[in-house]
């Protein structure tokens, strides 16, 4: 099996490094990965400005934009031979619930998912996450497995692992996607010239953590794995919204 690897912690980041160094022990593994941190990147892509990709001596392609970028430019110009399959983590710190909306790991896992491809997004759950071991060792096991079976097309797996040793992991559910509070307000400071400057707040806490969400599970010990799909549409509500939209008419006076 071949492997594109990438993330949004940037490719000397220590989830990266862990996984690289896992899964390479089985298969073969490409790295395409941000020059920096990208965290929060979404799926953002370079479109007005060139990219630029070096590789390093350890076979590493650094590039010089987001997540999706990395594995855009490594999928349709950089590798001669197409890998089996994308994997975007270790993430340092979870991506639960509303978090796939902003997050950089997801994304890359995405942008490798609407390129034709399997993809699986990885993170570690925790405020200072260290225990990256353990969320290498689940993505080996559930690689493994895939000769049991498959992900369905046009999905991604997003994989959140508790920041724990493997022998306290107590299992794997399959989730649904928790919802968080709103975020804590935006923290204004100065700079040294006194003009006003603004830091995010912190992501709200869990507002839905039923049972069945990703969130409960993670709580309790378990691996979390959710599949994911980017059909964004509101179902229920084509209905609803047709019915006063009919009523505009097609001459309507904007």
């Amino acid at each position: 099996m071949r492997i594109l690897l990438s993330n949004d912690d940037g490719y000397r980041a220590p989830g990266l490094l862990c996984l690289w160094r896992t899964l390479s022990n089985r298969w073969e593994v490409t790295v395409a990965a941000p020059d920096r941190d990208r965290s929060g990147a979404s799926n953002s892509l370079t479109l007005r400005n060139p990219l630029r990709a070096e590789r390093r001596e350890n076979g590493f392609i650094v590039v010089e934009g987001t997540p999706t970028d990395c594995v855009h430019l490594a999928l349709t110009g950089l590798l001669d031979t197409e890998p089996d399959l994308v994997v975007s983590g270790i993430n340092a710190g979870g991506n639960l619930g509303d978090d796939v909306l902003y997050s950089g790991t997801v994304a890359a896992a995405l942008e490798g998912r609407h390129l034709g491809l399997p993809a699986i997004a990885v993170s570690l759950v925790g405020r200072d996450p260290h225990r990256y071991e353990t969320a290498a060792a689940v993505v080996e096991r559930l690689l493994g497995a895939l000769s049991h079976g498959s992900i369905p097309p046009g999905t991604v797996l997003n994989v959140n692992v508790p920041d724990l040793p493997l022998d306290r992991i107590e299992g794997v559910k399959v989730t649904r996607l928790g919802h968080r509070h709103r975020s804590r307000p935006a923290v204004r400071d100065r700079d040294p010239s006194g003009e006003s400057i603004y830091w995010f707040g912190e992501a709200g806490s869990a507002r839905d953590n039923a049972p069945d969400t990703d969130f409960h599970a993670v709580e309790e010990g378990f691996v979390s794995v959710t599949p994911l799909h980017a059909d964004l549409t509101r179902h229920s509500s084509l209905g609803a919204i047709s019915s006063w939209i009919g009523k505009l008419g097609f001459d309507a006076d904007f």
